[in-house]
C-alpha cells in the first residue's frame, strides 16, 4: 500500500505485503518491534527508513535492511496541524540484525552569551 502526503521532498514508499505470523509469542522471541512511518531509503532500494515521529522537530529515524523485516502491522495514522496524515507501522525486525539509529540536529554553540 503506497503512503501518501509525505512532507515535502520525501519519496513515496510502497509497502510490500508480509505474511501474518502464525505465532505472535514466537515472533516476540525472535524479533523486535519498531514503530514509525516507513520511507524509501534515498539511494539504496534494499533498505527501509523508519521515522519515529515524522511531524516533530525533534525526531530520529531507524534504518534497516528490508530482508531483516519479517512482519509489518499498521498501527494507526498520525496527523499534523495542517491535516497532513501519515500511516504509522510496526516493523518486526529479526534479532541480531544490524540497524542504524540516527538523530539529526542543528550544530550550534551551547554556551550562553
Amino acid at each position: 500500500m503506497p503512503l501518501r502526503n509525505f512532507p515535502e521532498g520525501v519519496k513515496e514508499f510502497a509497502l510490500q505485503a508480509y505474511s501474518k505470523p502464525k505465532n505472535k509469542t514466537q515472533l516476540r522471541e525472535t524479533h523486535v518491534a519498531f514503530t514509525g512511518t516507513p520511507q524509501m531509503h534515498y539511494h539504496d532500494p534494499d533498505k527501509v527508513i523508519l521515522v519515529t515521529d515524522p511531524f516533530s522537530s525533534n525526531t530520529f529515524y531507524y534504518e534497516f535492511l528490508a530482508k531483516d523485516i519479517s512482519f509489518v502491522e499498521e498501527v494507526g495514522t498520525t496527523v499534523n496541524m495542517e491535516g497532513e496524515a501519515l500511516p504509522m507501522m510496526r516493523l518486526w525486525v529479526k534479532k541480531r540484525s544490524i540497524g542504524i539509529r540516527s538523530t539529526p540536529f542543528v550544530v550550534e554553540d551551547t554556551f550562553i552569551r
